[in-house]
């Protein structure tokens, strides 16, 4: 694990993430650890918490590989990026069709008011989940 300061006003850190069956709930106890310390609501710190567990999951059933998960806050916002190996680009329309293959989670992610990106790389892509810390997704009673 990896905890810099970049920049002033921004904060980072990286953690290498195994291919195993573990490795989401790994990743949400990085988290939840590191964010105890920055200046997230604990409420939206559990938002983030979920949206990294979504993130790692998708790496786990799909890239089937490592991962890289790092969360840098700038200001108000806090970027959760997961790299993985995989080329194949994840389906993020916002009517891709929820089945047994999944669908579900980035509607759940835009419903907490999660900004998604996709940067391809060669050799793999990482996915961008842009959460306002000073806001809130569905609210203090869940979602609708």
């Amino acid at each position: 694990m990896i905890t810099t300061m970049p920049s002033p006003g921004m904060t980072r850190h990286s953690v290498a993430l195994p291919y195993d069956p573990r490795t989401p709930a790994a990743a949400r106890r990085a988290a939840e650890r590191w964010l105890e310390g920055s200046r997230a609501r604990p409420a939206r710190a559990e938002e983030a918490v979920l949206i990294v567990s979504e993130l790692v999951t998708n790496v786990v059933r799909h890239a089937r590989g490592p991962c890289v998960l790092t969360l840098t806050v700038r200001g108000p916002l806090l970027d959760i990026a997961v790299a993985d190996r995989s080329e194949e680009l994840p389906w993020t329309s916002r009517e891709a069709p929820g089945d047994e293959r999944g669908g579900f989670g980035f509607p759940l992610i835009r419903g907490l008011g999660g900004r998604i990106k996709v940067v391809p790389a060669l050799g793999g892509k990482s996915l961008h989940v842009a959460l306002d810390l000073d806001s809130g997704g569905f609210g203090p009673d869940g979602p609708p």
